[in-house]
């Protein structure tokens, strides 16, 4: 599936600005399954400095400094991306959990995303909660596709409840939430197991595919989790706000350990005052 994406984020501020330093992870990155076939990010006002680099994770990062008084900025994102996520083997043909549990530790671009991280810690009752999809000899796939199905089920998506810096923890007290905190929960029950696990940020198609329910998500960012499934199957992304194995609906934008590591866009400022913020996002197919 070839998609064109568009995401514009605005800032309108009632006083001017007269600094300003911008972090940004906004230019989609290329993985197995993802090819970007073009991208642009335009900054208005335009900027005194822009440095594109790439972070620990592999993520494209833009930081860009302001040094002119404004009462607007303005990021603007266009792309084109090829998406065509592999397809993991049946369930029953994945490793089984402990396989995995027991060996993550030996690489460590895999084992850091068995840690802890700030808003992705297990707790005892997220513990709890893992034991109840990884019995003792089940295949990994098995016990993703079952705990996936479980958030959605047990949590209720709605917005306004929950901020950036919710942790798993309050989400599984609360249950509720949108589709961060239903990431960020998945992520703290599998490294409650010791499972690897990593929080994709990224978009989902606006227009569902005809016959089909409109994803919750769409229209802006989205977020999931990614499961760490052994050398021979990879990384597994799976949707829980949606209960979906991420396949060619999702574009991924950027991943780390938790939303921390990969926000789309954060800064500082002096001046502004009172501000308004408004996110555009729309990802539709490219007819061909």
């Amino acid at each position: 599936m070839i998609y064109r994406l568009h995401h514009a984020t605005t800032y309108d501020y009632a006083q001017p600005v007269v600094l300003g330093t911008h972090f940004m992870h906004l230019v989609p990155r290329e993985r197995p399954g993802q090819f970007i076939r073009e991208s642009q990010l335009a900054i208005s006002p335009a900027p005194e400095l822009r440095r594109d680099e790439t972070d620990h994770f592999g993520n494209v990062t833009t930081t860009v400094s302001l040094t002119l008084p404004h009462r607007q900025f303005v990021v603007a994102l266009s792309a084109t991306v090829d998406v065509a996520q592999p397809t993991p083997p049946r369930a029953d043909f994945s490793p089984c959990w402990e396989e995995i549990s027991h060996s993550a530790l030996r690489r460590a671009e895999i084992a850091e995303f068995c840690l802890p991280s700030p808003l992705a810690a297990p707790t005892p009752d997220i513990l709890s909660l893992a034991t109840d999809f990884f019995p003792q000899g089940e295949p990994i796939l098995s016990g993703l596709i079952a705990l996936n199905k479980k958030i959605y089920d047990l949590m209720t998506y709605r917005g306004g409840i929950t901020t950036t810096a919710t942790t798993a923890a309050q989400v599984f007290k609360g249950r509720i939430g949108v589709c961060q905190d239903y990431a960020h929960l998945m992520i703290a029950v599998l490294r409650a197991l010791n499972l690897p696990a990593r929080y994709v940020s990224g978009y989902l198609r606006t227009l569902p595919i005809e016959g089909v329910e409109k994803r919750r998500g769409a229209d802006q960012s989205h977020a999931w989790c990614s499961a760490w499934c052994g050398d021979g199957i990879g990384w597994v992304d799976f949707d829980p706000t949606n209960n979906l194995l991420v396949h060619d609906e999702h574009v991924t934008l950027a991943w780390g350990r938790d939303f921390q590591d990969v926000s789309p866009l954060r800064g500082i400022i002096l001046g502004g005052g009172r501000h308004t913020l408004r996110v555009n996002v729309d990802l539709d197919p490219v007819l061909t």
